[in-house]
């Protein structure tokens, strides 16, 4: 059977993925510090522009580079493994696009022309799908240059999440689109020698924007000419990733009815893609402590109470507060049964092969000792 703790020990790249607010940050932050306890180098990255990565991690910052955390601070006590590291960075998808940039370029000059374009610089960071595509290029680069054991993503909420995922087929399906092509035609030929039809185009834009902007544009796809292979390569590498037996999707919810179906929405969007969630975290659930038998007893003892609570004393007194405390208890240990009950159907429908339920905890995530506490109820 597998188990997270399993999936800690033994993946190259751990996917986590959910709907807002359901503790995914935290979920990825404790994966990796499990598998750097295990001895394992491993490295979080998070998309989320947000700072919960470097809050949750007691980081003051976190930037585009890995930062390896000291040994002395995610074990102090000299507990781990030898050979563990553990190491965080946020993704920045600018630098990450300028990075790519010089990578495929055919020579300094061709990059130094592409960085220095007014509309490459009004672009990168701003486009829609760019976080998405560069956060997958990051998450290859890591991988391509190995150097750490696993990864864990923490990605966005899960419907940008798909857009990561969607991310490489997405900058092929726009290199082979026919728009693309009709911008690259200016800038393979001239616009001078363009055709009389994407002349007319680009006059007509021209009016409305501004001819430098137009200028901008013609210069960057100039610019461009040439690097496509490069990218429609690495699109396909990142998608060979994903579906890679070394990748595993760990699916993060909570108890609330929207985040479930938030969950079972993102797992039928893996088959349809061939891949499968392998873990399921499901965080602050209410304790399961009673049994059908054990809440008619709790039942019947508030209705006992309840009976002596009708005496005009105070004994009488006592024994209805104590009855409404009885009627409470057993509340409470339905709704902590009934809630796992329906849980453990949200997990046989996504069809995780590993589950783990994680209590609400009485303080907030924001260190080391309180993700130490989440990993034993999450890794066992």
């Amino acid at each position: 059977m597998t188990t997270l703790a399993k999936l800690v020990e033994e993946q190259q790249v751990l996917v986590c993925c959910g709907t807002g607010g359901v503790g995914k940050t935290t979920t990825a932050a404790v994966l990796a510090l499990a598998a750097a306890r295990n001895g394992r180098d491993a490295v979080v990255v998070t998309i989320d522009p947000a700072k919960r990565l470097a809050d949750t991690l007691g980081l003051e910052h976190l930037g585009n580079v890995t930062y390896e955390i000291p040994r002395t601070v995610w074990d102090p006590h000299a507990t781990a493994a030898e050979g563990g590291r553990l190491s965080a960075l946020m993704l920045d998808t600018r630098s990450t696009f300028d990075a790519l940039v010089v990578r495929y370029a055919s020579s300094p000059e061709q990059a130094e022309r592409i960085l220095e374009n007014r509309f490459y610089r009004n672009i990168a960071g701003a486009l829609s799908g760019t976080q998405e595509y560069m956060a997958m290029e990051k998450l290859y680069e890591l991988h391509d240059e190995g150097g750490h054991d696993v990864i864990v993503v923490d990605t966005p909420p899960t419907r940008h999440a798909l857009d990561f995922l969607d991310a490489p087929a997405r900058l092929t399906r726009l290199l082979d689109n026919r728009i693309f092509r009709f911008l690259m035609v200016p800038a393979r030929a001239g616009l001078r020698v363009a055709g009389v039809a994407v002349q007319a185009f680009f006059r007509a834009v021209g009016k409305v924007v501004g001819a430098e902007v137009i200028e901008d544009v013609v210069a960057f796809f100039r610019a461009f000419e040439g690097m496509e292979q490069g990218f429609r390569e690495r699109a396909v590498s990142m998608t060979e990733l994903l579906a890679d037996p070394g990748t595993a999707f760990v699916l993060v919810t909570s108890p609330r009815r929207d985040a479930v179906q938030e969950a079972e929405f993102f797992a039928d969007r893996l088959r349809s893609s061939d891949l499968a969630v392998a873990g399921l975290v499901v965080n602050r659930v209410h304790p399961r402590f009673a049994t059908d038998t054990t809440v008619a007893a709790l039942r019947a003892r508030a209705a006992e109470l309840a009976e002596r609570a009708r005496e005009p004393s105070p004994e009488g007194a006592a024994a209805a507060r104590l009855a409404a405390r009885y009627d409470n208890l057993a509340d409470y240990a339905e709704l902590g049964r009934r809630e796992r009950a329906q849980l453990d159907d949200a997990a046989r429908r996504i069809g995780a092969t590993a589950v783990a339920f994680v209590p609400s905890l009485a303080h907030d995530v924001v260190d080391f000792a309180a993700l130490s506490a989440v990993a034993t109820h999450m890794l066992g």
